[in-house]
């Protein structure tokens, strides 16, 4: 009988390849599809730091590179990294910093 996948495997693969694909709002309320919020909050006021942490955090360790493009801002992600990246395991910081170095 065969495991679930691990939710690291291939998470290289699911960051953009520079800040300049992250074309996500800077502003507003940010709400995201089941795939994506399945369980809890589905909204994300931008405005306020914690929902804005837990947003990004959502993101970059339950979504695909698309969902990265459309939700995750590139002025955002610079400016709140050091903090999120705390938040993060070691293997999404690894790969978020390997593959964009900006954030490293």
């Amino acid at each position: 009988m065969s495991g679930l996948p691990s939710r690291w495997e291939g998470v290289a693969h699911r960051v953009p390849d520079s800040l300049a694909d992250l074309r996500g709002p800077a502003t507003g309320v940010v709400s995201l599809p089941v795939h994506l919020a399945w369980s809890g909050l589905t909204e994300f006021d931008l405005g306020n730091r914690l929902l804005r942490m837990s947003l990004y955090r959502t993101i970059i360790t339950g979504g695909g590179r698309e969902d990265a493009e459309t939700y995750l801002n590139a002025g955002i992600l610079l400016a709140d990294w050091p903090l999120l990246r705390r938040g993060l395991g070691p293997s999404y910081r690894r790969a978020w910093e390997g593959k964009i170095s900006a954030l490293g």
